[in-house]
């Protein structure tokens, strides 16, 4: 459960570094009880924008 809070902190802190339909799927992911995979998805998001 603290692991679900973790994520949505994240999520809502890196919103500015993604797009809107970006940000929606995950937080849909999220909400849908798929944390660990909506996880994976803004670790493979924030990666793709720092250049890497």
């Amino acid at each position: 459960m603290k692991a679900d809070t973790q994520f949505w902190r994240d999520l809502k802190a890196n919103r500015q570094k993604m797009t809107k339909q970006q940000y929606r799927t995950l937080k849909g992911q999220a909400a849908s009880g798929k944390v660990m995979d909506a996880r994976k998805g803004l670790q493979k998001v924030l990666k793709r924008r720092n250049g890497a």
